[in-house]
Protein backbone atom coordinates (compact mmCIF):
# COMPACT_ATOMS: atom_id res chain seq x y z
CA UNK A 1 0.00 0.00 0.00
CA UNK A 2 3.25 2.20 0.53
CA UNK A 3 3.41 4.73 -2.49
CA UNK A 4 6.39 3.78 -4.91
CA UNK A 5 9.72 4.78 -3.14
CA UNK A 6 8.12 5.32 0.47
CA UNK A 7 8.83 2.76 3.10
CA UNK A 8 5.25 2.27 4.31
CA UNK A 9 5.72 3.65 7.18
CA UNK A 10 5.99 7.67 6.72
CA UNK A 11 3.20 9.93 8.08
CA UNK A 12 3.36 10.74 4.08
CA UNK A 13 2.55 7.44 2.76
CA UNK A 14 -0.90 6.66 1.94
CA UNK A 15 -2.41 6.08 4.70
CA UNK A 16 -6.34 6.16 3.33
CA UNK A 17 -7.33 2.59 3.10
CA UNK A 18 -9.19 -0.15 6.23
CA UNK A 19 -6.97 -3.00 6.99
CA UNK A 20 -9.77 -5.91 7.17
CA UNK A 21 -9.02 -9.62 6.47
CA UNK A 22 -5.68 -9.24 5.78
CA UNK A 23 -6.71 -6.62 2.91
CA UNK A 24 -6.16 -2.87 2.05
CA UNK A 25 -9.65 -2.07 1.73
CA UNK A 26 -11.19 1.73 1.10
CA UNK A 27 -13.84 2.64 3.44
CA UNK A 28 -17.67 1.77 1.82
CA UNK A 29 -18.60 5.29 2.37
CA UNK A 30 -15.33 6.27 -0.05
CA UNK A 31 -14.57 9.48 2.50
CA UNK A 32 -11.67 10.17 4.48
CA UNK A 33 -11.09 12.20 7.61
CA UNK A 34 -7.95 14.94 7.87
CA UNK A 35 -5.36 14.23 10.37
CA UNK A 36 -3.73 17.16 12.09
CA UNK A 37 -0.24 17.76 13.02
CA UNK A 38 -0.96 19.35 16.92
CA UNK A 39 2.37 21.13 16.77
CA UNK A 40 1.88 23.22 13.32
CA UNK A 41 -1.87 22.63 13.09
CA UNK A 42 -1.56 21.43 9.34
CA UNK A 43 -3.20 18.61 7.61
CA UNK A 44 -0.42 15.68 6.80
CA UNK A 45 -2.69 12.97 6.07
CA UNK A 46 -5.94 11.26 5.51
CA UNK A 47 -7.23 8.25 7.21
CA UNK A 48 -11.07 5.72 5.83
CA UNK A 49 -13.96 7.28 7.84
CA UNK A 50 -15.40 4.13 8.45
CA UNK A 51 -18.95 3.21 8.28
CA UNK A 52 -21.08 0.33 10.22
CA UNK A 53 -20.79 -1.71 6.95
CA UNK A 54 -17.28 -1.51 7.24
CA UNK A 55 -16.91 -2.53 11.32
CA UNK A 56 -18.94 -5.54 10.06
CA UNK A 57 -16.87 -6.39 7.48
CA UNK A 58 -14.01 -6.27 10.22
CA UNK A 59 -15.65 -8.27 13.09
CA UNK A 60 -16.15 -10.69 9.89
CA UNK A 61 -13.19 -11.36 9.39
CA UNK A 62 -11.96 -11.65 12.96
CA UNK A 63 -14.47 -14.15 13.79
CA UNK A 64 -13.41 -16.54 10.63
CA UNK A 65 -9.96 -16.26 11.73
CA UNK A 66 -10.31 -17.26 14.89
CA UNK A 67 -10.51 -20.65 15.54
CA UNK A 68 -7.50 -21.74 13.38
CA UNK A 69 -5.29 -19.04 14.82
CA UNK A 70 -6.31 -19.85 18.06
CA UNK A 71 -5.18 -23.80 16.90
CA UNK A 72 -1.57 -22.37 15.69
CA UNK A 73 0.70 -24.41 17.89
CA UNK A 74 2.46 -21.89 20.56
CA UNK A 75 5.79 -21.73 19.37
CA UNK A 76 4.65 -20.28 16.18
CA UNK A 77 2.54 -17.66 17.67
CA UNK A 78 5.28 -16.78 19.83
CA UNK A 79 7.97 -16.89 17.06
CA UNK A 80 5.37 -14.06 15.18
CA UNK A 81 5.56 -11.63 17.59
CA UNK A 82 8.83 -11.99 17.78
CA UNK A 83 9.02 -11.26 14.19
CA UNK A 84 6.81 -7.91 14.98
CA UNK A 85 9.02 -6.81 17.90
CA UNK A 86 12.14 -6.90 15.09
CA UNK A 87 10.51 -5.44 12.77
CA UNK A 88 9.13 -2.83 14.95
CA UNK A 89 12.47 -2.59 15.59
CA UNK A 90 13.97 -1.82 11.93
CA UNK A 91 11.21 1.04 11.70
CA UNK A 92 12.13 2.97 14.96
CA UNK A 93 13.08 6.08 13.61
CA UNK A 94 10.25 6.15 10.83
CA UNK A 95 7.52 5.26 14.00
CA UNK A 96 9.34 7.52 16.15
CA UNK A 97 8.56 10.52 13.92
CA UNK A 98 4.78 9.45 13.11
CA UNK A 99 4.53 9.91 17.28
CA UNK A 100 5.94 13.25 17.18
CA UNK A 101 3.50 14.62 14.56
CA UNK A 102 0.56 12.99 14.85
CA UNK A 103 0.08 13.22 19.17
CA UNK A 104 2.68 15.63 19.46
CA UNK A 105 5.38 14.05 21.80
CA UNK A 106 8.65 15.12 21.67
CA UNK A 107 11.18 12.62 21.31
CA UNK A 108 11.90 11.71 24.83
CA UNK A 109 8.52 10.69 25.24
CA UNK A 110 8.51 9.03 21.78
CA UNK A 111 11.09 7.45 22.85
CA UNK A 112 9.35 6.23 26.22
CA UNK A 113 6.41 4.89 23.95
CA UNK A 114 8.27 2.93 21.84
CA UNK A 115 10.77 1.05 24.54
CA UNK A 116 7.39 0.46 26.49
CA UNK A 117 5.80 -0.97 23.21
CA UNK A 118 8.76 -2.99 22.83
CA UNK A 119 8.14 -3.90 26.31
CA UNK A 120 4.41 -5.19 26.03
CA UNK A 121 5.64 -6.76 22.73
CA UNK A 122 8.27 -8.77 24.76
CA UNK A 123 6.11 -9.70 27.47
CA UNK A 124 3.54 -10.80 25.31
CA UNK A 125 5.47 -13.23 23.68
CA UNK A 126 5.68 -15.45 26.63
CA UNK A 127 2.02 -15.85 26.93
CA UNK A 128 1.56 -18.25 24.54
CA UNK A 129 3.62 -20.75 26.27
CA UNK A 130 1.50 -19.47 29.77
CA UNK A 131 -1.49 -20.54 28.36
CA UNK A 132 -1.56 -23.67 30.87
CA UNK A 133 -4.29 -25.61 32.88
CA UNK A 134 -4.72 -27.42 35.61
CA UNK A 135 -5.77 -30.63 37.63
CA UNK A 136 -8.08 -30.75 40.32
CA UNK A 137 -9.23 -33.98 43.10
CA UNK A 138 -12.49 -34.69 42.52
CA UNK A 139 -14.93 -35.33 45.39
CA UNK A 140 -16.40 -38.18 43.06
CA UNK A 141 -14.44 -41.82 42.88
CA UNK A 142 -12.78 -42.23 39.64
CA UNK A 143 -13.40 -39.09 38.09
CA UNK A 144 -10.25 -36.72 37.04
CA UNK A 145 -11.12 -32.58 37.06
CA UNK A 146 -8.78 -30.79 33.90
CA UNK A 147 -9.10 -27.06 34.16
CA UNK A 148 -8.10 -25.48 30.71
CA UNK A 149 -7.27 -22.01 29.30
CA UNK A 150 -8.61 -21.12 25.94
CA UNK A 151 -8.87 -17.59 24.19
CA UNK A 152 -12.38 -15.74 24.30
CA UNK A 153 -12.69 -15.12 20.60
CA UNK A 154 -12.63 -11.61 19.16
CA UNK A 155 -10.79 -9.04 21.21
CA UNK A 156 -12.04 -5.65 20.20
CA UNK A 157 -9.03 -2.72 21.24
CA UNK A 158 -10.56 1.05 21.84
CA UNK A 159 -7.31 3.25 22.10
CA UNK A 160 -6.61 6.47 23.28
CA UNK A 161 -4.52 9.20 21.76
CA UNK A 162 -2.00 10.16 24.21
CA UNK A 163 0.03 7.31 24.08
CA UNK A 164 -1.65 5.28 21.20
CA UNK A 165 1.52 3.46 20.33
CA UNK A 166 1.73 1.44 23.83
CA UNK A 167 -1.77 1.75 25.07
CA UNK A 168 -2.66 0.33 21.53
CA UNK A 169 0.04 -2.46 21.93
CA UNK A 170 -1.00 -3.93 25.31
CA UNK A 171 -4.14 -4.85 24.53
CA UNK A 172 -3.44 -6.02 20.92
CA UNK A 173 -0.34 -8.39 21.28
CA UNK A 174 -1.76 -9.93 24.45
CA UNK A 175 -5.09 -10.84 22.65
CA UNK A 176 -3.33 -11.96 19.86
CA UNK A 177 -0.59 -13.88 21.73
CA UNK A 178 -3.63 -15.92 23.57
CA UNK A 179 -4.97 -17.03 20.43
CA UNK A 180 -7.68 -14.27 19.98
CA UNK A 181 -8.18 -11.68 17.04
CA UNK A 182 -8.57 -8.61 17.02
CA UNK A 183 -10.66 -5.06 15.83
CA UNK A 184 -8.88 -2.28 16.74
CA UNK A 185 -10.45 1.25 16.96
CA UNK A 186 -7.80 3.92 17.57
CA UNK A 187 -9.03 7.48 18.74
CA UNK A 188 -9.69 9.60 16.10
CA UNK A 189 -6.86 12.20 16.70
CA UNK A 190 -3.84 9.06 16.40
CA UNK A 191 -5.75 7.01 13.82
CA UNK A 192 -2.13 6.03 12.06
CA UNK A 193 -0.10 5.38 15.06
CA UNK A 194 -2.65 3.74 17.25
CA UNK A 195 -4.29 2.09 14.47
CA UNK A 196 -3.73 1.67 11.10
CA UNK A 197 0.28 1.52 11.91
CA UNK A 198 0.03 -1.59 13.48
CA UNK A 199 -1.88 -2.87 10.40
CA UNK A 200 1.45 -2.53 8.63
CA UNK A 201 3.36 -4.12 11.36
CA UNK A 202 1.41 -7.15 11.85
CA UNK A 203 1.35 -7.97 8.00
CA UNK A 204 5.10 -7.18 7.57
CA UNK A 205 5.92 -9.90 10.37
CA UNK A 206 4.03 -12.20 8.66
CA UNK A 207 0.42 -13.07 10.89
CA UNK A 208 -1.97 -14.74 8.88
CA UNK A 209 -5.12 -13.01 7.39
CA UNK A 210 -7.79 -11.30 9.82
CA UNK A 211 -5.73 -12.10 13.12
CA UNK A 212 -6.08 -7.99 13.26
CA UNK A 213 -8.44 -5.75 11.65
CA UNK A 214 -8.40 -1.78 11.98
CA UNK A 215 -11.08 0.47 11.17
CA UNK A 216 -10.77 4.34 11.71
CA UNK A 217 -13.53 7.05 12.03
CA UNK A 218 -15.30 8.94 14.28
CA UNK A 219 -15.97 7.32 17.61
CA UNK A 220 -19.74 9.30 17.23
CA UNK A 221 -20.41 7.29 14.15
CA UNK A 222 -19.16 3.95 14.74
CA UNK A 223 -18.06 3.85 18.16
CA UNK A 224 -21.28 2.39 19.62
CA UNK A 225 -21.22 -0.40 16.85
CA UNK A 226 -17.42 -1.32 17.97
CA UNK A 227 -17.96 -1.45 21.38
CA UNK A 228 -21.74 -3.87 21.40
CA UNK A 229 -20.80 -5.87 18.38
CA UNK A 230 -22.01 -9.41 18.35
CA UNK A 231 -18.78 -10.64 17.45
CA UNK A 232 -17.06 -8.99 20.28
CA UNK A 233 -15.87 -11.35 23.74
CA UNK A 234 -13.94 -8.54 25.29
CA UNK A 235 -13.90 -4.89 25.25
CA UNK A 236 -10.51 -3.30 26.00
CA UNK A 237 -10.98 0.32 26.33
CA UNK A 238 -8.60 3.31 27.55
CA UNK A 239 -10.03 6.54 27.78
CA UNK A 240 -11.88 9.09 29.99
CA UNK A 241 -14.38 7.57 32.28
CA UNK A 242 -17.25 9.54 31.08
CA UNK A 243 -17.03 7.57 27.41
CA UNK A 244 -15.45 4.57 29.46
CA UNK A 245 -18.87 3.91 31.30
CA UNK A 246 -20.84 4.10 27.67
CA UNK A 247 -18.63 1.54 26.24
CA UNK A 248 -18.60 -0.37 29.38
CA UNK A 249 -22.81 -0.53 29.56
CA UNK A 250 -22.57 -0.96 25.61
CA UNK A 251 -20.29 -4.19 25.74
CA UNK A 252 -22.16 -5.43 28.63
CA UNK A 253 -25.52 -5.52 26.79
CA UNK A 254 -23.70 -7.96 24.51
CA UNK A 255 -22.24 -9.80 27.95
CA UNK A 256 -18.52 -8.64 26.60
CA UNK A 257 -16.15 -8.70 29.23
CA UNK A 258 -15.39 -4.86 29.96
CA UNK A 259 -11.48 -4.38 30.10
CA UNK A 260 -11.79 -0.39 31.26
CA UNK A 261 -8.35 1.56 32.19
CA UNK A 262 -10.21 4.99 32.87
CA UNK A 263 -9.35 8.25 34.36
CA UNK A 264 -7.33 9.48 37.34
CA UNK A 265 -7.13 12.01 39.73
CA UNK A 266 -3.43 11.00 41.22
CA UNK A 267 -1.95 12.70 44.51
CA UNK A 268 1.63 13.50 44.99
CA UNK A 269 2.24 13.34 48.53
CA UNK A 270 5.40 15.43 50.25
CA UNK A 271 5.47 15.02 54.38
CA UNK A 272 7.46 16.84 56.25
CA UNK A 273 10.24 14.47 56.17
CA UNK A 274 10.67 14.56 52.61
CA UNK A 275 13.70 15.52 51.09
CA UNK A 276 11.82 18.69 49.31
CA UNK A 277 14.35 18.97 46.41
CA UNK A 278 13.50 15.10 45.41
CA UNK A 279 9.92 15.75 45.56
CA UNK A 280 10.11 18.57 43.14
CA UNK A 281 12.35 16.60 40.84
CA UNK A 282 9.51 14.18 40.98
CA UNK A 283 7.12 16.63 40.86
CA UNK A 284 8.07 18.61 38.02
CA UNK A 285 8.77 15.27 35.69
CA UNK A 286 5.03 13.86 36.88
CA UNK A 287 3.38 16.73 35.74
CA UNK A 288 5.02 17.63 32.83
CA UNK A 289 5.70 14.84 30.90
CA UNK A 290 3.83 15.00 27.56
CA UNK A 291 2.09 18.04 28.64
CA UNK A 292 0.16 15.78 31.87
CA UNK A 293 -1.47 13.93 29.14
CA UNK A 294 -0.75 11.09 30.97
CA UNK A 295 -4.24 8.71 33.44
CA UNK A 296 -1.06 8.21 35.50
CA UNK A 297 0.71 12.02 35.79
CA UNK A 298 0.12 14.28 39.23
CA UNK A 299 -3.51 15.80 39.39
CA UNK A 300 -2.39 17.47 42.69
CA UNK A 301 0.55 18.05 44.32
CA UNK A 302 -0.61 17.42 48.77
CA UNK A 303 2.37 19.12 50.30
CA UNK A 304 2.95 19.64 54.67
CA UNK A 305 2.28 23.01 55.72
CA UNK A 306 5.83 23.46 56.95
CA UNK A 307 7.69 22.22 53.64
CA UNK A 308 5.02 24.41 51.64
CA UNK A 309 5.99 27.78 50.66
CA UNK A 310 9.47 25.80 50.05
CA UNK A 311 7.83 23.30 48.06
CA UNK A 312 5.95 25.89 45.58
CA UNK A 313 9.05 27.97 45.47
CA UNK A 314 11.46 25.05 43.80
CA UNK A 315 8.43 23.76 41.66
CA UNK A 316 7.47 27.40 40.52
CA UNK A 317 10.85 27.87 39.52
CA UNK A 318 11.37 25.01 37.34
CA UNK A 319 8.21 25.00 35.74
CA UNK A 320 8.83 28.71 34.79
CA UNK A 321 11.95 27.36 33.17
CA UNK A 322 10.39 24.69 31.15
CA UNK A 323 10.98 25.10 27.59
CA UNK A 324 7.56 24.45 25.66
CA UNK A 325 6.53 25.04 22.06
CA UNK A 326 6.44 22.38 19.12
CA UNK A 327 7.09 18.80 19.63
CA UNK A 328 9.36 18.83 17.02
CA UNK A 329 11.81 21.21 18.21
CA UNK A 330 13.76 20.93 21.67
CA UNK A 331 11.32 21.31 24.17
CA UNK A 332 10.04 19.79 27.07
CA UNK A 333 6.56 20.94 26.96
CA UNK A 334 4.60 20.41 23.96
CA UNK A 335 1.31 21.07 22.21
CA UNK A 336 -2.10 19.93 23.66
CA UNK A 337 -3.84 17.27 21.40
CA UNK A 338 -6.46 19.70 20.42
CA UNK A 339 -8.47 22.87 21.11
CA UNK A 340 -11.27 21.37 22.88
CA UNK A 341 -8.94 19.39 25.33
CA UNK A 342 -6.56 22.69 25.88
CA UNK A 343 -10.01 25.44 26.23
CA UNK A 344 -11.35 22.82 29.03
CA UNK A 345 -7.66 22.87 30.90
CA UNK A 346 -7.27 26.60 30.14
CA UNK A 347 -11.29 26.89 31.70
CA UNK A 348 -9.97 25.15 34.94
CA UNK A 349 -7.50 26.87 35.51
CA UNK A 350 -9.39 30.13 35.32
CA UNK A 351 -11.97 28.56 37.59
CA UNK A 352 -9.43 27.80 40.22
CA UNK A 353 -7.96 31.35 40.23
CA UNK A 354 -11.30 32.64 40.70
CA UNK A 355 -11.99 30.28 43.57
CA UNK A 356 -9.12 31.74 45.09
CA UNK A 357 -5.65 30.01 44.35
CA UNK A 358 -2.94 32.34 43.32
CA UNK A 359 -1.35 31.75 39.67
CA UNK A 360 2.18 31.37 40.48
CA UNK A 361 3.36 30.82 36.38
CA UNK A 362 1.98 29.94 33.53
CA UNK A 363 -2.05 29.79 32.63
CA UNK A 364 -1.78 30.76 29.23
CA UNK A 365 -1.09 29.71 25.80
CA UNK A 366 2.60 29.68 23.96
CA UNK A 367 2.22 31.53 21.06
CA UNK A 368 4.24 29.59 17.88
CA UNK A 369 5.78 31.61 14.97
CA UNK A 370 3.23 30.97 12.01
CA UNK A 371 0.99 28.71 13.63
CA UNK A 372 -2.44 30.01 14.05
CA UNK A 373 -4.30 29.33 17.45
CA UNK A 374 -1.33 27.82 19.04
CA UNK A 375 -1.91 24.08 20.94
CA UNK A 376 0.83 24.56 23.25
CA UNK A 377 -0.03 25.84 27.55
CA UNK A 378 2.45 27.36 29.55
CA UNK A 379 3.25 24.96 32.42
CA UNK A 380 1.01 26.31 35.48
CA UNK A 381 1.31 25.86 38.93
CA UNK A 382 -1.55 26.95 41.33
CA UNK A 383 -0.98 27.56 44.92
CA UNK A 384 -3.31 27.90 47.64
CA UNK A 385 -5.31 25.36 45.83
CA UNK A 386 -8.16 23.23 47.83
CA UNK A 387 -9.28 19.56 46.64
CA UNK A 388 -12.71 21.29 45.60
CA UNK A 389 -11.13 23.48 43.02
CA UNK A 390 -12.12 22.85 39.35
CA UNK A 391 -7.93 22.15 38.31
CA UNK A 392 -7.92 19.55 41.35
CA UNK A 393 -11.22 17.91 41.92
CA UNK A 394 -11.17 17.36 37.79
CA UNK A 395 -8.96 15.32 35.84
CA UNK A 396 -7.05 18.59 33.59
CA UNK A 397 -4.84 16.26 31.73
CA UNK A 398 -2.69 18.87 31.15
CA UNK A 399 0.63 21.04 32.19
CA UNK A 400 -1.20 22.05 35.76
CA UNK A 401 -0.20 21.48 39.12
CA UNK A 402 -2.14 22.91 41.90
CA UNK A 403 -0.60 22.29 45.01
CA UNK A 404 -2.89 22.09 47.92
CA UNK A 405 -1.36 21.93 51.83
CA UNK A 406 -2.10 19.91 54.64
CA UNK A 407 -1.17 19.80 58.34
CA UNK A 408 -0.74 15.88 59.12
CA UNK A 409 -0.26 12.76 57.73
CA UNK A 410 -3.90 11.59 58.06
CA UNK A 411 -5.21 14.61 56.55
CA UNK A 412 -3.33 14.03 53.46
CA UNK A 413 -4.50 10.60 53.37
CA UNK A 414 -8.15 11.72 53.31
CA UNK A 415 -7.43 14.89 50.52
CA UNK A 416 -5.93 11.76 48.37
CA UNK A 417 -8.98 9.76 48.64
CA UNK A 418 -11.51 12.17 48.52
CA UNK A 419 -12.08 11.20 44.43
CA UNK A 420 -14.15 9.03 43.00
CA UNK A 421 -10.50 7.70 41.09
CA UNK A 422 -7.92 5.61 42.59
CA UNK A 423 -5.72 5.08 39.65
CA UNK A 424 -1.80 6.09 40.92
CA UNK A 425 -0.19 7.60 42.77
CA UNK A 426 2.97 8.51 44.84
CA UNK A 427 4.61 9.59 48.40
CA UNK A 428 7.65 11.26 49.29
CA UNK A 429 7.96 10.59 53.25
CA UNK A 430 11.91 11.09 53.73
CA UNK A 431 12.05 7.19 54.87
CA UNK A 432 11.05 4.52 52.26
CA UNK A 433 8.85 2.61 55.53
CA UNK A 434 7.07 5.81 56.34
CA UNK A 435 6.02 6.24 52.61
CA UNK A 436 5.23 2.63 52.20
CA UNK A 437 2.82 3.28 55.41
CA UNK A 438 0.89 6.24 53.70
CA UNK A 439 1.25 3.91 50.67
CA UNK A 440 -1.08 1.35 52.03
CA UNK A 441 -3.87 3.81 53.24
CA UNK A 442 -4.16 5.17 49.49
CA UNK A 443 -7.41 3.48 47.56
CA UNK A 444 -5.38 3.32 44.49
CA UNK A 445 -4.38 0.23 42.01
CA UNK A 446 -0.93 1.85 42.07
CA UNK A 447 1.48 3.73 43.86
CA UNK A 448 5.16 4.67 44.11
CA UNK A 449 6.88 5.80 47.19
CA UNK A 450 10.16 8.23 46.59
CA UNK A 451 8.82 8.79 42.67
CA UNK A 452 6.02 10.08 41.02
CA UNK A 453 2.97 7.88 39.41
CA UNK A 454 4.07 7.59 35.80
CA UNK A 455 5.49 4.40 35.68
CA UNK A 456 4.49 1.05 33.61
CA UNK A 457 6.60 -2.00 32.79
CA UNK A 458 4.80 -4.86 31.07
CA UNK A 459 4.98 -7.80 33.91
CA UNK A 460 3.87 -5.46 36.82
CA UNK A 461 0.03 -5.28 37.09
CA UNK A 462 -1.98 -2.06 36.09
CA UNK A 463 -4.86 -1.33 37.24
CA UNK A 464 -7.33 0.85 38.83
CA UNK A 465 -9.95 1.55 41.10
CA UNK A 466 -13.53 3.67 41.84
CA UNK A 467 -13.82 5.24 38.63
CA UNK A 468 -10.61 4.72 37.16
CA UNK A 469 -11.74 1.11 35.63
CA UNK A 470 -12.75 -2.30 35.70
CA UNK A 471 -10.07 -5.28 35.17
CA UNK A 472 -6.42 -4.73 34.28
CA UNK A 473 -3.38 -4.90 32.06
CA UNK A 474 0.24 -6.49 31.77
CA UNK A 475 1.25 -9.60 32.98
CA UNK A 476 -1.12 -12.28 34.04
CA UNK A 477 -4.18 -9.61 34.48
CA UNK A 478 -4.86 -9.10 30.91
CA UNK A 479 -4.36 -13.11 29.94
CA UNK A 480 -7.34 -13.84 32.17
CA UNK A 481 -9.85 -10.72 30.79
CA UNK A 482 -8.95 -12.30 27.30
CA UNK A 483 -9.38 -15.75 28.21
CA UNK A 484 -11.37 -18.53 30.08
CA UNK A 485 -11.20 -21.44 32.03
CA UNK A 486 -13.10 -24.79 30.89
CA UNK A 487 -13.80 -27.19 33.42
CA UNK A 488 -13.60 -30.91 31.76
CA UNK A 489 -14.18 -33.53 33.93
CA UNK A 490 -13.06 -37.47 32.75
CA UNK A 491 -15.01 -40.20 34.76
CA UNK A 492 -12.48 -43.21 34.12
CA UNK A 493 -14.48 -45.98 36.72
CA UNK A 494 -18.02 -46.47 36.15
CA UNK A 495 -20.24 -44.51 38.91
CA UNK A 496 -22.89 -45.33 41.07
CA UNK A 497 -25.70 -43.04 40.83
CA UNK A 498 -28.59 -42.60 43.39
CA UNK A 499 -31.31 -43.51 41.02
Amino acid sequence: MALEGQSGYSIDDDWSQLYIGGEWVDAESGETLEVEDPSTREVVTEVPRATEADVDAAYEAAAEAQSEWAQTPPAEREQLIHSLQQVMAEHKEEILELYTTEAGAMQGVSDTGFELTQDQIGEAATLPRRMKGEHAASNIPGKENIVEREAKGVVTVISPWNFPLNLSARAVVPAVAAGNTVVLKPATNTPVIGGLLFARLFEEAGFPEGVVNVVTGKGSEIGDRVAGHEESDVVAFTGSTEVGRRVAATAAENLAVPAMELGGNNAHIVTDEADVDAAVDAGVFGSFIHQGQVCISINRHLVHEDVYDEYVEKLTERASQLPAGSAHEHVVVGPIIDESQRDEMLDYVERTVEAGATLETGGDVVEIDGVEDSLVVEPTVLSDATNDMAAACNEHFGPIAPVIPFSNVDEAIELANDTEYGLSGSVHAGDVGAGKRIANQLETGMVHVNDQPVNDEAHVPFSGTGASGIGGYNSEDFLDEVTEKKWISLQHEPREFPF
